[in-house]
């Protein structure tokens, strides 16, 4: 699978060799980028690997954006939000493409209390959040990344909170988009047992190196992990989702798996172990039964 995770460091060092610009002195938690200027540096698609840090692009073309198992083509003006526990990569940029996009670490928000990114449902890590836009929204979001390049140029003092406030504004103007039943929040007791296990199982998951397995193929055992009785874990799973527990695992385990087929060079044996199957008859059986299809079939789809 070679390297699974980059970090903001890393990014630098591969990116600004092509680039004019540099990092900047105070550029450690966070930067934004000209699409077009990467065109004309010929920079090329990023690894499919995981990011210590966060990503926002706003992207005007024609373009594949490849999110864990997920393809996703995009065209005219489209926002997107790239999550450190998902890998991704796109397809070449093709010459006619251009937008911005900024790069941040967590720690550039935890001075405030503006925001908590883990909390936001664009960086959950259970959904792919891409937003096509409308030329009216464009505009509007193309405006604010225009003040986060040039407020990142400036020496004033509080240009890191001015940003922040600019990139809270896409984040919330992200959420507005799209309709208010797909992001609300809910407070009750099911609600959080639901939240706890979606934050769990999603800890597990990409894996990355062959040495890893997946554990926690059991209601019972993910109950075991959050202190609390199997029955609650299932009732609240269903009451809040309509599935149940071993229906979200199952969809966790074929979505991993199809990845693995898909990005890596594992064999089926090793992708059989690390998703916790007993053998590889297993997880064949499992699979056919999950997509219609055996793993050695999909991976040469």
């Amino acid at each position: 699978m070679g390297k699974s995770t980059e970090s903001l460091e890393e990014f630098y060092k591969h990116k600004l060799k092509h680039l004019s610009q540099s990092p900047g002195k105070d550029s450690g938690l966070f930067n934004i980028f000209s699409i077009e200027e990467n065109m004309i540096n010929g920079t090329s698609s990023p690894s499919y690997i995981r990011r210590t840090f966060y990503k926002i692009m706003l992207f005007k073309g024609n373009n594949v954006f490849h999110y864990s198992d997920k393809s996703i083509p995009v065209e005219g003006d489209t926002l997107l939000f790239f999550d450190p526990k998902m890998p991704y990569t796109y397809d070449p940029l093709k010459p006619e493409s251009s937008g911005w996009f900024c790069v941040f670490k967590e720690e550039f928000f935890q001075d405030t209390q503006r925001i908590n990114l883990r909390e936001l449902p664009l960086f959950s890590g259970a959904d792919h959040p891409v937003f096509k836009l409308n030329s009216e929204e464009s505009e509007e979001i193309r405006m604010i990344f225009e003040k986060i390049y040039k407020a990142n140029n400036t020496e004033y003092i509080y240009k890191h909170e001015l940003i922040k406030s600019y990139i809270s504004e896409v984040i919330y103007l992200a959420m507005q988009f799209r309709p208010s039943e797909d992001i609300s929040l809910h407070s009750d007791a099911n609600s959080r047992i639901t939240a706890l296990f979606h934050e769990l199982l999603d800890r597990e998951f990409p894996i990355e190196s062959k040495t890893d397995r997946f554990e926690l193929r059991s209601p019972r055992t993910i109950a075991k992990r959050l202190s609390i009785h199997v029955n609650s874990l299932n009732r609240a799973i269903k009451t809040v989702t309509g599935l149940t527990t071993t229906e979200h695992i199952f969809a966790k385990l074929t979505s991993e798996g199809k990845s693995l087929l898909k990005h890596t060079q594992w064999n089926i044996a090793e992708i059989s172990y690390v998703l916790g199957f007993e053998d590889q008859a297993h997880f064949n059986n499992f699979f056919k039964k999950q997509t219609g299809m055996n793993p050695s079939a999909f991976r040469q789809v």
